[in-house]
């Protein structure tokens, strides 16, 4: 999605749960009140990028419907894609290994095992991974921002 995006001149940025627990959260577990300061911290910089005119793609566990909220009033130009997946597909998926460990007692709070996943009320745009190719999803959302005005039909 962002090079399909930066190829038709716009500016994007990607922020990715796992290379921002590297550096910007690197202090944080996995608690409820460090699951939600790690989207906090997340916020404020999708909300600097944001006016500054450039497109931010999140692609984060955020399990908690209450904090998604207040990073949608926060950021204000907010599309929530919730792209949804049965656990069990999820665990075939799992190249890291995180699910096994979960069930193995190694990991605690991790969502969808031992921790709950709280599903978005109203999201823009719901992807059924388990049941199109990521083709299908990256159109559905290219048609989506269309939709939103976010982006052009030819931009």
């Amino acid at each position: 999605m962002a090079e399909i995006l930066k190829e038709r001149g716009y500016r994007v940025e990607r922020l990715d749960g796992d290379i921002v627990r590297k550096g910007l959260t690197s202090d944080l577990g996995f608690s409820k009140e460090d699951r939600d300061e790690n989207i906090k911290r997340v916020t404020f910089v999708a909300k600097l990028l944001t006016r500054n005119g450039v497109a931010v793609l999140a692609t984060f566990v955020s399990p908690y419907r209450e904090r998604r909220q207040k990073t949608r009033e926060e950021i204000g130009e907010f599309v929530e894609i919730y792209t949804r997946c049965p656990v069990e597909v999820c665990m075939e998926r799992d190249n890291k290994g995180m699910y096994r460990k979960a069930l193995a007692g190694e990991i605690t709070n991790f969502t969808g095992v031992n921790d709950p996943y709280e599903e978005p009320k109203d999201p823009e745009l719901i992807l059924d991974t388990d049941k199109e190719t990521v083709e299908e999803s990256v159109r559905r959302v290219l048609d989506k921002l269309v939709e939103l005005g976010y982006i052009s039909e030819t931009n």
